[in-house]
């Protein structure tokens, strides 16, 4: 039988139990992968009553196992950007003010928001090309948090090394919430030929490949090894991304043959559908036992995780806190959460926080956690919280996390919940003392003073420091520029340092804290924030280290000409964990950019790379800057640029000038326990002095 056309529907009989009469429905003759980007196509979100589409585009790298199905999909589904599929922009962007009553609203994006449809029968998919396959999730990951996880992308690969390329990026959406489709090809499911190219043979089962790697980091996983099985798959695929407290990633495995052969697809499977992004609000009793808790506390401190920004609840925190003058520290996901200017807005808290988030989370009696996960880094591995009357109150969409440090749970979208609690606290007169405000606003004057002290730069000839960089960018940007960055000494510079302006402008992955992520998430960020209409300055910060890992999205960037800001921070290896092998006895070995030295260590000179030329020769306009002033002009041209654009700079270690305020938290990372060397035997005494303020809170 010739497939028909995909907008040509036909009609089939369905079987017939022997106690039923023929009934005739109306069908559509696809092939496999044809009726999931069909589907796709026609899902959307909807909250607080703003649709958003929820997969508005494909990335994919091709090869024999998907070219001929989900790459045949796509050219059947119109491989441009549609107008009509992704042209109500939304644009909220209000920002917050150094005030008691502070609103902090983000911006919508080139996300599919309204109705999508335009005037086509069939809406198209979008296609995008990647470099590399863990990249593209990356770069979905970006748009997917730039959308407020309202709207996602979906990723196609081969079989083989395209699909296990996917999952680190599966590992960092998973870890961090955010919602990812991954369509990796599979081995043939009628088994014509065993083993195909690329196939993994396990002799003790045959129904295993390499996509089952997929499982552990996936919030939904299937293998669709049939084409009717991809209903109740698809079905479940998009109810998991667009759950806000199970979203992750989601995998659909998918044969290669079963992508091409052809079924008689129900019409109903592509009718449009909405996916309510529900806000439940909290238990009576829960919000009863949590009025309680917070008026019963003296010394309350709020912990801001991303929960906030996901939930769109920065105008709610806002209210809350002029309300009860509880001061809020933020997490690295959290931050932004307040504007860096609002009264309560205390920094980041834990081992990168500041010293104000850090000796109220000392002193504290009450913990709000609000969005949390309380990793390691937020708790300074179990010592951060010291207070021996300290509880804990932990507002969360996911009960998991409610509950952590035997919290009384409050189980809730942030902004319903925060909504609820602002409410029933309103008619109880509650609000902390106002010594208690005055202790941390001083302490935050203090702090901004080291603030300054790291961003100055008395000598405009030198070489910056990594601390002078961002006090040039924190002299250049407003509340539109975005900032992404993810690994190596960067995230905690910028989260003791940065002043963080609107809601989405301070975008660091520290979940996964995967090195790499930086350039493919600034595409997917400016994917999400018009890039071609309205473009919002997106910088992405990067180290040597991190570049070298995976640059090869600025070809992307380049081809679809997205004004990306990329800075290269040159300081010849991995600054950060060289720091780290310093404090714990490791004495940097194996940090080091360098040649080779006789005694076989990598302590020789510096290695002869020249990134900035390797920039330049993937596309980029690359700006060299070899002086603070020189940085102080590349940074205000690459702002201005209307492409894609590079700032390389080799920073100077801050020995001689102001650097960033050292740790205000532990962080335990195991120290060899027996040692002939020196340098372990000293850092191992210092880990049993920490070790021993951890307590477990029970």
């Amino acid at each position: 039988m010739t497939p028909t056309s995909p907008e040509s529907p036909t009609s089939a009989e369905t079987p017939t139990s022997p106690a039923s009469t023929t009934r005739t429905r109306s069908t559509r003759r696809l092939t496999t992968a044809q009726a999931l980007v069909a589907f796709l196509a026609r899902q959307y979100t909807e909250r607080d009553g703003r649709r958003h589409r929820l997969i508005s585009a494909t990335w994919g790298i091709f090869g024999h196992g998907n070219v001929a199905g989900i790459g045949q999909a796509l050219v059947e589904a119109g491989n441009g950007i549609d107008n009509g599929d992704a042209n109500a922009y939304g644009n909220t962007n209000a920002h917050s003010h150094s005030d008691w009553n502070a609103n902090a609203n983000g911006n919508g994006g080139w996300n599919g928001n309204g109705n999508g449809n335009g005037s086509r029968t069939a809406p198209r998919m979008p296609y995008l090309q990647g470099r590399n396959e863990q990249a593209m999730v990356h770069a979905a990951v970006g748009y997917a948090r730039q959308s407020g996880r309202l709207s996602a992308h979906a990723v196609t690969t081969s079989i083989g090394p395209g699909a296990t390329n996917l999952v680190t990026g599966a590992a960092l959406a998973t870890i961090n919430h955010l919602p990812v489709l991954l369509l990796p090809g599979d081995t043939f499911a009628t088994r014509p030929a065993d083993p195909v190219l690329q196939q993994l043979e396990v002799p003790y089962a045959g129904d295993v490949s390499v996509n089952d790697c997929l499982r552990p980091v996936s919030r939904y996983f299937d293998r669709v090894t049939r084409p009717e099985a991809l209903i109740p798959a698809a079905l479940q695929a998009m109810r998991v991304l667009a759950d806000p407290a199970e979203t992750g990633a989601v995998t659909l495995a998918l044969p290669q043959d079963v992508q091409a052969e052809a079924y008689d697809w129900p019409e109903e499977f592509f009718a449009e559908r909405v996916w309510p992004v529900r806000r439940p609000a909290p238990d009576a009793a829960e919000l009863e036992a949590a009025v309680r808790a917070v008026r019963s506390a003296r010394r309350p401190l709020i912990v801001a995780g991303g929960g906030v920004r996901h939930s769109g609840a920065e105008e709610t925190l806002a209210a809350f806190t002029a309300a009860t003058r509880i001061p809020v520290a933020s997490t690295q996901a959290g931050k932004g959460s307040l504007r860096h200017d609002h009264p309560a807005d205390v920094g980041g808290i834990g081992h990168t926080g500041t010293a104000t988030a850090g000796e109220l989370a000392r002193t504290a009696d009450l913990v709000i956690g609000v969005g949390t996960r309380y990793t390691d880094f937020t708790t300074a591995s179990g010592t951060l919280f010291e207070n021996p009357a300290v509880r804990f109150l932990n507002l969360n969409i996911t009960g998991f996390d409610a509950h952590k440090l035997a919290a009384l749970p409050l189980v809730a979208d942030a902004r319903t919940g925060l909504e609820a609690l602002t409410s029933a606290l309103a008619g109880r007169s509650y609000r902390v003392d106002p010594a208690y405000e005055t202790e941390y606003a001083s302490a935050k004057e203090a702090w901004e003073e080291q603030v300054e002290a790291s961003f100055a730069t008395p000598d405009p000839t030198a070489r910056p420091t990594q601390t002078q960089v961002l006090g040039l960018l924190d002299t250049l940007v407003t509340e539109e520029d975005i900032l992404i960055n993810a690994a190596g000494s960067l995230p905690g510079d910028l989260h003791k340092l940065w002043r963080a302006r609107s809601r989405d402008q301070y975008h660091v992955e520290y979940g996964y804290s995967c090195m790499g992520y930086e350039i493919p998430a600034a595409i997917g960020v400016l994917l999400a924030t018009e890039a071609r209409t309205r473009p919002r300055p997106v910088w992405a910060l990067v180290g040597d280290g991190t570049y070298l890992m995976n640059p090869t999205e600025i070809v992307t960037a380049v081809q679809e000409n997205l004004p990306l800001k990329l800075v290269i921070l040159q300081n010849h290896g991995y600054a950060s964990i060289g720091g780290l092998s310093e404090a714990v006895g490791g004495e940097r070995f194996g940090t080091a950019y360098r040649h080779r030295a006789p005694d076989g260590g990598f302590t020789g000179p510096p290695l002869p790379v020249d990134l900035a030329a390797n920039a330049a020769s993937l596309g980029l306009h690359v700006l060299r800057a070899t002086t603070v002033d020189d940085l102080r002009k590349a940074l205000a041209e690459a702002r201005d640029a209307e492409g894609p654009t590079c700032v390389y700079v080799e920073t100077e270690t801050p020995d001689t000038v102001s650097g960033p305020p050292p740790a205000q938290a532990w962080w335990d990372v195991p120290v060899a326990e027996t040692a002939s060397r020196p340098a372990a035997v000293k850092a191992r005494e210092e880990y049993d002095r920490q070790v021993a303020a951890r307590r477990r809170h029970l």
